[in-house]
């Protein structure tokens, strides 16, 4: 057993990262950023629309937008991040659900997290958006998780 610490850090990443093709996680990203530009621009130019046509026509134009901006993330996922065949339906309900299953959960540990900064730093007013950055960080690596495991998983991988 080596005592070269930077081995063991290489054998600890490697271990983690030795299911995950080459460039995948990055091209996973690379979608993430050119999927939130186009989301927010999305909701941006819904909001405009719509809010003159209706009452609270943010809150219909960030459901559309949110649909649309997720069946976007979908395609650029299963073309460019994943490369899958097919299922296009079946995959498509199943990034409904990773993104479904996440947005729960970053919902439900964003006052945990908020709590938690305000009680062991002396940050009060910042606190939630370092919470939601913190959140938004282990929600990026939940969804690739999930993803690749669950909307994207390969014949070979299933049962």
């Amino acid at each position: 057993m080596s005592t070269d610490p930077s081995i063991a850090r290489r054998s600890w990443a490697s271990r983690i990262t030795s299911h995950v093709p080459p460039g995948q996680f990055a091209r996973y990203l690379l979608v993430g950023l050119w999927n939130t530009a186009f989301g927010y621009g999305l909701y941006a130019a819904l909001t405009a629309l719509l809010t003159p046509r209706m009452r609270y026509g943010y809150i219909a134009a960030n459901a559309l937008a949110s649909l649309i901006s997720i069946t976007v993330a979908f395609l650029g996922y299963k073309w460019f991040v994943f490369k899958t065949h097919g299922n296009y339906l079946r995959e498509w309900i199943r990034c409904l659900a990773v993104y479904s299953g996440g947005i729960v959960a970053s919902t439900a540990a964003l006052p945990v997290v908020v709590v938690f900064i305000r009680r062991t730093t002396h940050v009060d007013a910042a606190a939630p958006y370092l919470a939601g950055a913190i959140v938004m960080g282990l929600a990026t690596i939940y969804n690739f998780v999930g993803h690749k495991n669950f909307s994207f998983r390969s014949r070979s991988t299933n049962p």
